[in-house]
């Protein structure tokens, strides 16, 4: 890594600017599409949008929180940069790849977080789902629900009440939002070899949308899920700030 060429991109914060003007005059740098490594500055939203920037060239991303969220990011400092890039630990992840079916056509799209139905009116959602071809829920009237990489358990899925799930567990969650009926169901911990598809019913009356990360599309009909292990995108990290163990003690965070 001493010898790797360094890209840098930042958010349009202005603390996020202001580092990478710095860091531009501290370090010799190259355009981030020539990198061998990607420093990105900001929060977790630029976090992703520099995965899904990359996602074709396979460059390690390392992140230095600039930004009000770093669950994904280092911690920010300009001192021994290079130092910190050659003694980072690699974490790879697959993204979730989301086919949704509409009126148009369908679309597809890659989520590093999660894949999210939601309701487009005042009206509950209807959903049937499908798991690997049997359906387990015939009909769930909810405000959404989503599925979550373990990555992603942290942030909309954890806020749904879902579970936390450790990077190497191989579990995917699904997580409803607001379920009224079945009253009782609190959603699912499925193997990351698992499809899923989901219907929806009533879909005239009761509109809904399905978003991957931030590539939304609307009025869908069916949606289709499943983890794409074909994709492989590394992110570099501190051996003091490991993403695995972050995601383990925020289980137990009071």
């Amino acid at each position: 890594m001493e010898s790797a060429k360094i890209g840098f991109i930042a958010s349009d914060s202005e603390p996020a600017r202001a580092a990478l003007a710095r860091l531009k005059e501290r370090y010799a740098h190259v355009e981030p599409d020539q990198a061998d490594v990607v420093v990105a500055l900001g929060g977790d939203g630029c976090m992703l949008e520099t995965l899904h920037r990359f996602i074709g060239r396979k460059v390690p991303i390392y992140g230095m929180n600039r930004g009000s969220v770093g669950f994904l990011m280092n911690v920010y400092r300009e001192h021994n940069l290079i130092e910190r890039l050659s003694r980072a630990q690699q974490v790879t992840l697959h993204p979730l790849h989301m086919t949704a079916r509409h009126r148009d056509g369908q679309l597809d799209a890659l989520a590093i977080n999660e894949v999210s139905l939601l309701r487009e009116t005042r009206q509950a959602a209807k959903l049937r789902i499908r798991i690997d071809g049997k359906v387990r829920i015939d009909e769930l009237v909810c405000d959404g629900i989503l599925v979550s990489t373990a990555a992603g358990s942290t942030a909309y899925n954890l806020s749904a009440h879902g579970p936390i799930i450790p990077l190497g567990a191989g579990i995917l969650a699904l997580t409803p939002i607001s379920a009224f009926r079945p009253r009782r169901w609190r959603g699912a911990l499925l193997p990351h070899t698992a499809n899923l598809v989901f219907e929806i019913l009533d879909q005239g009356k009761r509109p809904v949308s399905a978003v991957a990360d931030y590539t939304e599309v609307r009025d869908v009909s069916e949606v289709s899920v499943y983890e794409d292990r074909g994709i492989d995108l590394t992110l570099l990290f501190d051996p003091e700030h490991n993403l695995e163990e972050r995601i383990i003690a925020e289980q137990f965070v009071p």
